[in-house]
């Protein structure tokens, strides 16, 4: 079993067992290094556990993924209350250290979401 610390996945089941598993990490810069090694331990344990068998699953797949990545800086702002006006001023500040969002969606058959649960300990 292998812990995951920054990737927290969703599971939603279908009827006949299937499922998607979803999640969405957010680090600063000195963290971005181990979620993307979180990504991979993921992937390789897909692609190493359901060998060849990625596409999607109305196409015969026992499991397939998306991936995707945003990168954002905020800009910290003050705003500050004129009580006679009845109005606020902004004044912009500095910007913050770039945030790394990453989205992670993996559906699978039952088989496979039975041996992802187990694997990543998901409940």
């Amino acid at each position: 079993m292998t812990t995951l610390d920054y990737l927290d996945f969703d599971f939603s089941e279908e009827a006949d067992g299937s499922g998607s598993f979803d999640a969405v990490a957010s680090v600063g810069p000195q963290h971005r290094t181990a979620l993307h090694a979180e990504i991979v331990a993921v992937l390789d344990w897909a692609h190493a556990a359901f060998a060849g068998q990625r596409a999607p699953l109305d196409d015969g797949g026992a499991w397939d993924f998306d991936l995707q990545s945003l990168q954002e800086w905020s800009l910290s702002e003050t705003l500050t209350y004129d009580e006679g006006r009845g109005r606020l001023t902004v004044c912009p500040g500095t910007a913050g250290a770039p945030r790394h969002t990453v989205s992670l969606s993996i559906v699978g058959s039952a088989d496979f979401c039975a041996a992802f649960r187990a694997a990543f300990a998901i409940d």
